[in-house]
């Protein structure tokens, strides 16, 4: 017996065209039909009978062979993690495993009929081929899908049955939205201070030639945004270095309170200038961290640079570092956890999960009058994801800031890098 004819076989045997109860000749008629074989009629009407209940036998160990695979071909659909859909002859849904209730829903109906996923489904029966559709959907949560279409077997015959594969794109998509707003974010910074420095130029030229108190003034202006445009392309590098690097895990073993202290010191001026207090609270006997020095003094930078941007006058900024405890709040294994907060004006809740976001602000005009480029936490975080650490943000409006890294402490003994 071919294997088509097997499965026509089959198929008539499920759908009840096929009775197990049935005399040994029906079965014997019905085997004839469906295995292509003229079935034999003498020519006064008569039925051969010959070996009917042979073949009647070998129809039902087939019929069960055929289900037995089938039910094996369904815990393998079953347990795959793409989301895989058959649709029968009739575009009616078969089979859809647990993937696909996850994604989709557990209400497929509404999806089956989607224009774009039945055009594909029409385009791959009429070309013979695999083909593949593109899906937004709203519910049951928005999301961009790719579909894969492929045609089973012969639409001739019993068959016609249709496997349609899923893939969500939508973390794809916001990531290509991502860059789109980043490359037009950072158009637009640089493009401000550019503006800036030609209109003061022009102005030096022009009116102000021959006004050394107005020349003075803007050439103070226009270095302070030539300083930003600098900062800002600092910035820009320092996350394309590390974008780079963000899963090539770093080797130096570093001295945390070391690295420490000497960035504490490049803020000294600045506190002062402020009137602001840093509290210290660093334990004595840290463990070192497998890390990058570099990077792990940006980090430090950024979180001390915001929190005195955003702390108050004469305000007072918390550092702390210790090794982290075994309470659950952190992992498992051994850490340490730095904790930078500002007693300032705070954030409000709906604000925090984008404070990451490359040029994200809160209040973009306040930002850029402070000198920031809206890249600093950005940074951190990237910093952060590198030496495989996690970072949390926690803020209120009207009582400040904090922001806290856990870093996971060196395993080995080796020179250590300060």
């Amino acid at each position: 017996m071919t294997a088509p004819a097997a499965i026509c076989l089959a198929g008539l045997t499920v759908a009840g065209w096929l009775d197990t109860r049935a005399s040994a000749t029906a079965l014997a008629v019905a085997v004839g039909i469906a295995l292509g074989v003229a079935p034999l009629w003498h020519r006064g009407g008569e039925r051969a009978a010959s070996g009917a209940d042979d073949q009647a036998r070998h129809v039902l160990a087939l019929s069960a062979d055929l289900r037995a695979a089938r039910e094996e071909a369904d815990r393998l659909l079953d347990v795959l993690p793409e989301p895989v859909v058959i649709l029968g002859t009739d575009r009616i849904l078969m089979h859809a495993n647990p993937a696909a209730a996850a994604m989709l829903g557990l209400n497929l109906a509404p999806l089956l009929r989607h224009p774009a996923l039945m055009a594909a489904v029409n385009a791959a029966w009429s070309n013979r081929g695999a083909t593949e559709a593109r899906l937004r959907l709203s519910v049951p949560v928005p999301s961009d899908l790719r579909a894969s279409v492929i045609p089973l077997d012969s639409p001739g015959g019993m068959g016609g049955r249709t496997l349609i594969l899923f893939s969500d794109r939508s973390a794809e998509q916001a990531v290509a939205r991502m860059r789109a707003d980043f490359v037009a974010n950072a158009s637009h910074e640089l493009r401000t201070p550019l503006t800036a420095l030609v209109g003061f130029i022009d102005t030096l030229r022009g009116p102000a030639a021959d006004d050394p108190v107005a020349q003075a003034r803007f050439l103070g202006i226009m270095s302070e945004q030539a300083a930003r445009m600098t900062r800002l392309i600092d910035d820009l590098l320092s996350l394309s270095r590390l974008e780079v690097m963000e899963h090539q895990l770093p080797t130096e073993v570093v001295v945390v309170a070391a690295l420490l202290e000497r960035v504490v010191v490049e803020f000294e001026a600045r506190l002062a200038g402020r009137g602001m207090r840093l509290s210290k609270d660093v334990q004595a006997d840290l463990p070192a961290v497998v890390g990058d020095a570099h990077q792990l003094a940006q980090l430090f930078q950024n979180l001390l640079d915001n929190a005195v941007k955003y702390g108050r006058d004469s305000g007072t900024i918390r550092l702390g570092v210790h090794a982290a405890a075994p309470d659950g709040n952190w992992p498992a294994r051994p850490g340490l956890v730095m904790t930078v907060a500002d007693d300032g004006i705070g954030i409000a809740r709906a604000h925090l999960p984008r404070l990451t976001e490359r040029f994200y602000r809160v209040d973009a005009g306040r930002s850029r009058v402070i000198g920031g480029t809206g890249l600093g936490l950005a940074i951190v975080k990237h910093v952060v994801n590198r030496h495989r650490g996690e970072m949390r943000i926690e803020s209120e409006e009207g009582e400040g800031t904090s922001v806290s890294v856990w870093l996971p402490a060196s395993e080995g003994t080796v020179t250590k890098i300060s």
